[in-house]
């Protein structure tokens, strides 16, 4: 299902920074829109930030100002770059392509472990 990869999760301190990536190897990747959800234990699955074809940004508002997306379509690759990271930022990590044709053309990665500790 071409399913993206994530990495760059870790462990990290309040305040610090780390970067996530997402690498696809689907198809026709520059006309995907690619997300960035999150999952926290014993919550919903959160949309964080989300980059279209065109290179319009959306942020969560409990992210935005602190976490930047972008996209690098030469090598197929998103990135999540975190900021002035907290302790509610720990999650596991998903990226999303979405073709925007229906679900045969929605992938998701199996995620990356977000860890905040002091």
């Amino acid at each position: 299902q071409a399913q993206p990869v994530e990495s760059g999760g870790g462990l990290v301190q309040p305040g610090g920074s780390l970067r996530l990536t997402c690498t696809a190897s689907t198809i026709a990747f520059e006309y995907y829109s690619m997300k960035w959800y999150r999952q926290a234990p014993g919550k919903g699955r959160e949309m964080v930030a989300s980059i279209a074809d065109d290179g319009h940004k959306t942020y969560s508002p409990s992210v935005e100002g602190r976490f930047v997306i972008s996209r690098d379509n030469s090598i197929q690759q998103v990135y999540l770059q975190m900021n002035d990271i907290v302790p509610e930022d720990a999650a596991v990590y998903y990226c999303n392509a979405d073709r925007g044709l229906g679900d045969s053309r929605n992938y998701w990665g199996q995620g990356t472990q977000v860890t905040v500790s002091s």
